[in-house]
């Protein structure tokens, strides 16, 4: 399913492979976020249920220049987890860069198509236990065609790891896109429009709305690819929470996970009682969309979802056997984050919230390294004069409060 756009798509790709990527630059960091990080999956798509020894089946569709094919990869082999990941992009440019980041790390887990995902019903891949889908569905001419394309060869209990762009948190990128689109149509070569397009950064007006916004800067950082994938790229949908429920849901999925949960809570943004009182009116994906609406910031969405039939089975956080987990900050550095009122602020991309935490959060949390049990917790800091009941008080009030910003999860069990 192409179009005329969709052939325009396929020649900026070409010429500026995105994101803007140097193979050298993977000696000395690994690029780290979501969706598609190890420990989400293993804990948002699997309800950390899933055993590390089972090979794990991964596709990232659209995978561009690598940073998902990369950083699941690498995440996998330092973690000696078995399984493969899949990138699939038709951009020949895209793949000699992944390609050599590889080569650089030395990863032999990673397979490569290069081919549309639209492709993948009938393609003999798969199937695969988890998707990665970054950025892709907003450009296809029928998001939803591609969607489910992506579903036909997702593995019974398996899941999906999107991220599309939302509205909100884009102000001044469409308007600025309107302005190009004259200035420097579609039909012209990229790299001519790209000269008009730095031509009329260098001389935006001060009113300019993409001057006030913070909320992205691959305009300001991005080099050619990024800015041109952000102001020129031909065609560009943004999705509402209620967009993106409907669908996924079309492709009969559900969320799992809006990343991170705290951002799309709206008791957070309303300390009024008598305001807060009006949300028990509101089902889940209304109170997220009040929560884009309120926020303003959100300028994309990222979202892990499972087949709407699938039940909603996780692992017990509480339970004695649990093993928590911090994503990327330990967790003596995440003490260090708790203030003296108890609480840790949170920056979602300049909004600042106040996290509330029990007394003993600052305790627990260099305990948790992922190898600790719940009950190993406990147990050391019994031994510190702390009793059961207050460790369970505490760590019932710390886990969900951490949970929901991604920064505390349970790891999945070993073995067999």
């Amino acid at each position: 399913m192409t179009d005329a756009t969709d052939a325009q798509l396929a020649a900026q790709y070409e010429t500026y492979p995105y994101p803007k990527r140097d193979p050298r630059d993977e000696a000395k960091r690994l690029i780290v976020g979501s969706p598609g990080h190890l420990l989400e999956i293993d804990h948002w798509v699997f309800g950390s249920r899933r055993s590390t020894a089972t090979p794990l089946r991964a596709l990232i569709a659209g995978g561009g220049t690598g940073d998902a094919t990369i950083m699941l990869a690498q995440q996998m082999a330092r973690a000696g987890r078995p399984g493969s990941v899949t990138w699939l992009d038709r951009s020949a440019a895209a793949l000699r860069i992944a390609q050599a980041r590889a080569a650089v790390r030395k990863l032999d887990n990673i397979a490569w198509e290069q081919r549309s995902l639209l492709d993948l019903p009938g393609a003999g891949l798969g199937p695969f236990d988890y998707i990665d889908c970054c950025g892709v569905l907003h450009h296809l001419p029928d998001p939803v065609a591609g969607l489910r394309a992506l579903v036909s060869v997702l593995a019974p209990g398996g899941g999906i790891g999107l991220m599309v762009y939302a509205p909100h948190g884009r102000t001044g990128v469409y308007m600025l896109q309107d302005a190009l689109q004259r200035l420097a149509p579609p039909e012209e070569a990229p790299a001519a429009r790209l000269d008009i397009a730095r031509r009329v950064m260098r001389h935006l007006p001060e009113t300019a709305w993409i001057r006030l916004n913070r909320s992205f800067d691959d305009h300001l950082n991005g080099g050619d690819a990024g800015l041109y994938d952000l102001l020129l790229n031909p065609r560009d949908r943004a999705y509402t929470v209620p967009a993106l429920a409907a669908l996924l849901d079309s492709a009969g999925l559900r969320p799992a996970c809006w990343v991170e949960p705290l951002r799309y809570d709206p008791a957070v943004l309303m300390p009024d009682p008598k305001l807060r009182a009006r949300l028990d009116t509101l089902d889940p994906i209304g109170r997220a969309a009040l929560a884009e609406s309120l926020a303003g910031n959100m300028a994309v969405h990222i979202v892990y979802c499972v087949r709407a039939g699938d039940p909603a089975d996780r692992a017990d956080p509480f339970g004695p056997d649990a093993i928590p987990v911090t994503r990327e900050i330990p967790g003596d550095v995440l003490a260090q984050g708790i203030q003296r009122d108890g609480t840790m602020t949170v920056n979602f991309d300049g909004l600042r919230v106040p996290v509330a935490l029990p007394p003993l959060a600052d305790a627990i949390l260099p305990l948790v390294d992922g190898t600790r049990r719940v009950r190993d917790i406990a147990a050391a800091l019994a031994e510190r004069g702390t009793t059961a009941e207050a460790f369970d008080r505490a760590w019932r009030a710390t886990y969900p409060k951490l949970e929901a910003i991604n920064r505390l999860l349970i790891a999945a069990p070993s073995g067999g």
